[in-house]
């Protein structure tokens, strides 16, 4: 493998790629963090209103079989 100048530009150290990796990993930590709260909240209100996480987006046709065939969102009917 040769040592191309992309090769280079990756393994730079530079003070502006280390704060580039670091508000990188805050986002992607605070990403995380915010869809794991979405699916506890999903969770809990499906048990407080007995509607799964599709019915509480509006996917719930394509979850229930009649509905589905009736509205042609699946190919097949259950």
């Amino acid at each position: 493998m040769t040592n191309t100048p992309a090769n280079d530009k990756l393994l730079d150290t530079s003070a502006e790629q280390l704060t580039l990796v670091a508000q990188l990993k805050r986002a992607e930590l605070f990403n995380g963090r915010a869809a794991m709260l979405g699916i506890v909240i999903g969770v809990v209100v499906e048990g407080l209103t007995g509607f799964g996480i599709a019915h509480q987006v509006g996917l719930g046709a394509l979850v229930d079989g009649y509905a589905a065939c009736r509205t042609q969102f699946l190919p097949f009917c259950f």
